[in-house]
């Protein structure tokens, strides 16, 4: 069996607000990376996003960005519980997709996938499934409300 999953929301902003809140830094750190973000998401470049609940910059290696379309980014995983990619390293694949919906409201999908089929690798897409459910919440409350819901969230 593959291990993937994709989890949605909607945002009640335009698609392109949206879109800036994942690849903009300076915006994914207000909601998101506790730690911080460097980079910018777009075509080639390797971002690091670093949390305060799960220390150390994390590589994110982006496949592509296409503007108000979607993101496909690769970061590290578990030797355990990720298979190797095409390069021959340890890495899920992300995929955030982003469609403006008749309401003006936007939808965003997140999926990922690339876990070995393993008992460490279900428990790995567990985790990520529930950490990119929180950040569509986290992402909804801040552009809607101004709220920063994972703040003392995690620790």
């Amino acid at each position: 069996m593959k291990l993937r999953f994709t989890v949605s929301g909607r945002v009640a902003k335009p698609i392109g607000a949206v879109f800036d809140a994942v690849a903009d830094p300076a915006v994914l750190s207000e909601y998101f990376t506790t730690g911080g973000a460097k980079g910018r998401l777009e075509t080639g470049m390797v971002a690091t996003w670093d949390f305060h609940d799960f220390p150390g910059a994390f590589p994110v290696h982006v496949v592509e960005a296409v503007k108000d379309r979607h993101i496909l980014l690769r970061w590290g995983g578990d030797r355990d519980a990720v298979v190797p990619d095409d390069e021959g390293q340890y890495r899920t694949l992300v995929t955030f997709a982003f469609e403006s919906t008749e309401d003006g409201r936007t939808l965003v999908q997140i999926s990922e996938e690339g876990w070995s089929d393993t008992p460490e690798g279900l428990k790995a897409s567990y985790g990520n499934c529930e950490g990119w459910t929180g950040m569509l919440a986290a992402m909804k409350a801040w552009l809607e409300h101004g709220v920063k819901l994972r703040q003392g969230f995690y620790n």
